[in-house]
């Protein structure tokens, strides 16, 4: 079974691509990955088996091996845990199961802080057209999915409905301030690299990958998704070809469905997008419970799931 919505006896903060997000007090929220799927902009008609679980819990995954290294929004993402803190969610613990985020409320940063160790992505389509990314001028003779040295910090601005934009570190200076946008970089960076050291000797690379942070009582937190396939490009690093596109751990037959759409003329781009065969949408799902497994050494729990 799926969870394309919900519908939750709390405020609701906001409804976005993938995650309900409702508000419990003012100090904390809690955030439901449903299993909606998004490609080009646009929000499909089917949800994906397992998507919402998968990235809730491979984000507290994460966030479990970063503590000490960075401070982060989580207090929970058991839903037994969750429903004792917040009881009036009691009567729907099964549907939060696996998806569910207890979460310290911040002030939300106005900025993604795009970490990218290879070329790819927005990047690629800027750089091959210009030789820039986000208008400053990039190395000559990149091939697309290269590997960049030094890594580059790409931040995007951030955008509910539409493409993010690039814009440089100096733009996020002149948004935030020097010290603040000084800081995100620091902790963008470290958590990459941290990243690809988990997941490099698990055979995958991670190319590129973008952070959320807040602020909550003078602190900076992590918040929202943390390196998930869909916040990421996870590439199997024992098919890794510079000088072309990489099959990748995410919605990729998704993407490549859609494509085929396109190319055939039954479908231009903009919702409602065409309806999705079974085949399609379990491939996807079988992509996320591929990466959550081959990151986090275990299989996805699904036994529970609704």
């Amino acid at each position: 079974m799926t969870v394309a919505t919900t519908a939750l006896p709390l405020p609701l903060v906001r409804r976005g691509k993938v995650r309900d997000v409702y508000e419990i007090d003012a100090e904390r929220l809690l955030l439901v990955a449903t299993d909606r799927v998004s490609a080009f902009d646009v929000v499909m008609h089917e949800a994906v088996p397992f998507k919402g679980a998968v990235l809730t819990q491979l984000t507290a995954w994460w966030l479990r091996q970063l503590e000490g290294t960075v401070a982060h929004h989580m207090l929970s993402a058991d839903a037994d845990e969750i429903v004792r803190l917040v009881p009036a969610v009691a009567d729907h613990v099964a549907l939060l199961r696996g998806r569910a985020m207890l979460c310290r409320r911040t002030e939300v940063f106005p900025v993604e802080c795009v970490v990218r160790g290879y070329i790819s992505g927005s990047a690629w389509k800027e750089y091959r057209a210009t030789g820039t990314l986000a208008g400053d001028a990039m190395p000559q003779g990149l091939r697309e999915s290269d590997r960049l040295t030094p890594i580059l910090f790409s931040p995007a601005t951030k955008a509910e409905t539409g493409h993010d934009e690039n814009i440089t570190p100096s733009r996020v200076a002149e948004i935030l301030g020097a010290q603040t946008a000084e800081e995100l970089e620091k902790l963008a960076r470290t958590i990459y690299a941290f990243g690809c050291g988990v997941a490099e000797p698990r055979g995958i690379i991670i190319a590129d990958t973008k952070f959320e942070f807040g602020s909550a009582g003078g602190e900076i937190l992590l918040i929202d998704e943390v390196m998930t396939p869909d916040s990421s490009r996870f590439w199997p690093m024992d098919q890794y070809t510079p000088g072309r596109g990489q099959p990748s751990f995410d919605k990729q037959p998704l993407r490549d469905y859609l494509d085929a759409e396109r190319v055939a003329g039954r479908w231009n781009g903009d919702a409602p997008p065409p309806p999705l065969p079974d085949a399609v949408v379990h491939a996807t799902s079988a992509r996320y419970l591929d990466a959550y497994q081959r990151i986090t050494g275990t299989s996805l729990d699904t036994t529970s799931l609704l």
